[in-house]
């Protein structure tokens, strides 16, 4: 296995991260720990997925009966460095190996599953729970602006809500697709080929609910922990702001009920529920950008 393991090393790093054999076409990356009872620096080549700015590795280990000696090393030492390619040059970095849980773990192991189905079969193959481990990539610089980051996804998602606001503004009082294009002003155009005004509308409706979700999605499972950790007294805070993304979501599930996954919404009901949504989902970024804002920044 080891001498296996070299020759495909060899040849990632040979080629910017393209091998051929059985792992052509296949998104692998290499990472390496530190022996858990050696010390001693091992590199493997595993198996990824990209999700945002992490990357998810597998420890499969084909299926085998038990965990892969990297996954055990990486649990008694978390930091890691990981090699990526993309065919012309390769990135190295240091990052911090975190193993997912329960729903996230499922769902992300479900991706891998979905988009290469031998994991599927490796799954099947052995009683364990095949790990999903995320890496984060340790970079200070970026680090340092974490509540500038959130303030820019604010402020996008509160520039798409103003333009849908003003789209529906504009199909309510005449309907004109030409006006509400100009309200848009994102480049996108709303109508799109061979679609009426208000099919164009529910698809973008529908696409700003999702885009908001995944944020919140993203701060639930990943940021609201990092700040837990590093500031408990947080945490009364964090458990709020919880109950407003619940909140938020019932709004959120009752808007795209009006846009209806079929047929064509009404403007007016879709304006009237999406100002409710506005008002609150910006008292909800004003609160977490009072609160947050500096703890995200010095971290």
């Amino acid at each position: 296995m080891s001498e296996w393991n070299d020759k495909i090393i060899e040849e990632f790093r040979a080629n910017a991260g393209t091998v051929g054999g059985p792992f052509e076409g296949a998104s692998l990356l290499l990472l390496t720990t530190t022996g858990a009872r050696t010390g001693a620096a091992r590199t493997n080549p595993v198996a990824c997925l990209r999700d945002g700015d992490r990357f998810l590795v597998f420890a499969s280990y084909a299926g085998a009966p038990r965990h892969p000696d990297w996954y055990h090393n990486l649990l008694a030492n978390p930091t890691v460095t990981v090699e990526v390619g993309d065919g012309t040059a390769i990135e190295t970095f240091t990052a911090t190996a975190t193993p997912l849980s329960g729903e996230e773990r499922d769902r992300m192991y479900a991706r891998q599953a979905e988009l290469a189905p031998v994991f599927a079969d490796y799954q099947e193959k052995t009683s364990r729970v095949i790990p999903v481990v995320a890496l984060y990539r340790r970079d200070p610089e970026r680090a340092r602006a974490l509540g500038d980051e959130l303030v820019r996804i604010h402020d996008g998602l509160r520039t798409e809500m103003a333009a849908l606001l003003a789209a529906l503004e504009n199909a309510v009082e005449d309907g004109v697709e030409d006006g509400v294009e100009e309200a848009l002003g994102t480049g996108t155009p709303l109508s799109l080929p061979g679609r009426g005004l208000e099919e164009a509308l529910r698809e973008r409706c529908l696409s700003f609910c999702t885009n908001f979700h995944q944020h919140h999605v993203n701060e639930n499972e990943r940021g609201f922990p990092l700040l837990e950790r590093a500031y408990p007294g947080l945490a009364p805070t964090l458990d709020r702001l919880r109950e407003e993304h619940v909140r938020l979501a019932e709004i959120r599930e009752d808007l795209r009920a009006a846009v209806g996954e079929a047929g064509t919404g009404d403007p007016a009901v879709l304006r009237d529920r999406l100002t409710r949504l506005s008002a609150e989902l910006e008292a909800h970024f004003a609160r977490e950008e009072e609160q947050l804002l500096t703890a995200l920044n010095a971290i």
